[in-house]
């Protein structure tokens, strides 16, 4: 025990090299922010604090890095360009066909090939052949909306 207490920067790296292989299996930057507060602990320890002032550091440093750098973290990670959005993102703003009339409780549309059933997010009924918008996925029911169609531009005369 007066050995670990001599050198406790080696518990700190095996808590900062633990803490990172749990990072790597998790993906879920949880365990990389307390990673990063032990890495805080053993530069801490480096510069000679005591063992209470390590953790409070530990401890500090890792609730900043939780509570303000993840979620900035997970929000640049969610960021990206259309080709890597999920299926469901993909088909909001699609173009749909009703099948048969969608009222706000039940229908069913074709978007792309696909059959889907799907509700009004107006809430009023859309009549069978109507081209709609999915509005937004809800579980497995796309909720759609009457599609905007552009007016004919006008010919002009010769």
């Amino acid at each position: 025990m007066e050995w670990l207490l001599a050198n406790g920067w080696v518990l700190w790296l095996v808590l900062f090299l633990g803490l990172a292989a749990v990072e790597t299996l998790t993906l879920d930057l949880f365990f990389i922010m307390l990673s990063v507060g032990a890495l805080a602990a053993l530069v801490a320890t480096f510069a000679g604090a005591g063992l209470v002032l390590q953790i409070v550091v530990f401890a500090a440093v890792s609730l900043l890095m939780i509570l303000l750098v993840r979620p900035i973290a997970l929000q640049h990670l969610k960021k990206g360009p259309a080709d890597q959005l999920n299926n469901i993102d993909r088909l909001v703003g699609a173009s749909a066909l009703a099948l048969e009339p969608v009222t706000a409780h039940s229908g069913t549309v074709k978007i792309g090939g696909d059959t889907w059933t799907a509700r009004s997010s107006t809430g009023t009924a859309l009549p069978a052949g109507t081209r709609l918008s999915v509005a937004r996925i809800d579980g497995a029911t796309a909720v759609v909306e009457p599609a905007f169609d552009p007016p004919a531009s006008p010919v002009a005369e010769a």
